[in-house]
């Protein structure tokens, strides 16, 4: 195991992680089921453009080792503060997409902002995704089991076809792209079935009301109006009522993949967000 690109955590958890560049540092948080691969046409680009970017690859997903237990938004945000603190990042841009938003939110609401200039949440799952009686436009359990039971059952082939409303392949006229959904298969496969299956209740369930009121730093939230994954209207059009300083980016169509679809229009609104 090569020490430079793996961080041994306190529970012994080894995090994998990539740490490309020099400059300010943008630090990106990856979604479910994925690993930090899916932000490599970011980080190029960034890197390209005089940062420093770092992404791990999250507990149990990737090339990260795969403890049974942990599997938790606190912990999540936790490990990240962790990676912080060992790199001694200092105005760091934070970029979540998906679950990975999520972490972001977790990590400021439960260790400030001293660290962190700016952040970025991207088809994000905060303020909260399940169906409640205070958050009537979420998702019912039943979604989220149905999510389980497809990672339990032959998750091989349930990753495959989440290919298609993860990126809108299954949208008339949408332009597919068989590598894409090889590369997503590959990301989720890396990772451990008992953490993909306990991420499912921690990017669900956890309610992050609080998290989003402490992140008291300049925030853009970007999401397609066409996401099949995190509907908008319980997450992002949620957490902008809630952040301090947040700023609506809505790309019309857009599925939640897009960062992968419309790269290079997020590469450039990253680029001229960092920048202002």
């Amino acid at each position: 195991m090569n020490n430079s690109n793996f961080l041994k955590l306190k529970d012994g958890t080894h995090l994998f992680y990539k740490d490309w560049g020099s400059g300010q540092p943008v630090v990106f948080s990856h979604g479910w089921p994925l690993t930090s691969d899916a932000f490599e046409d970011q980080m190029l680009f960034l890197a390209n453009n005089g940062y420093r970017v770092i992404a791990a690859d999250r507990r149990g997903h990737g090339r990260s080792s795969q403890p049974w237990d942990g599997n938790n938004m606190d912990q999540y945000g936790d490990d990240l503060a962790e990676l912080t603190a060992h790199l001694d990042l200092k105005d760091a841009i934070h970029v979540g997409h998906s679950t990975g938003g999520g972490e972001v939110a977790r990590y400021i609401g439960r260790h400030g902002t001293s660290r962190v200039a700016k952040a970025v949440l991207i088809g994000a799952v905060p303020p909260l995704m399940i169906k409640t009686d205070f958050n009537p436009d979420g998702l019912p359990l039943s979604v989220f089991d149905g999510i389980r039971d497809g990672v339990k059952n032959d998750r091989s082939q349930f990753f495959r076809d989440l290919t298609q409303a993860f990126y809108g392949f299954n949208r008339p006229g949408a332009k597919v792209s068989e590598g894409l959904i090889e590369s997503f298969w590959l990301q989720g496969m890396q990772g451990s079935i008992k953490s993909l299956y306990d991420c499912v209740k921690a990017f669900s369930e956890t309610d992050q009301r609080e998290d989003l009121k402490k992140m008291t730093i300049p925030t853009l939230v970007i999401y397609g109006d066409d996401d099949q994954i995190v509907p908008p209207v319980s997450s992002s059009k949620a957490a902008l009522k809630l952040l301090p300083q947040g700023t609506e980016k809505v790309y019309p169509g857009a599925s939640h993949g897009l960062c992968s679809t419309h790269k290079d229009e997020i590469n450039q609104d990253l680029l001229a967000f960092i920048r202002s």
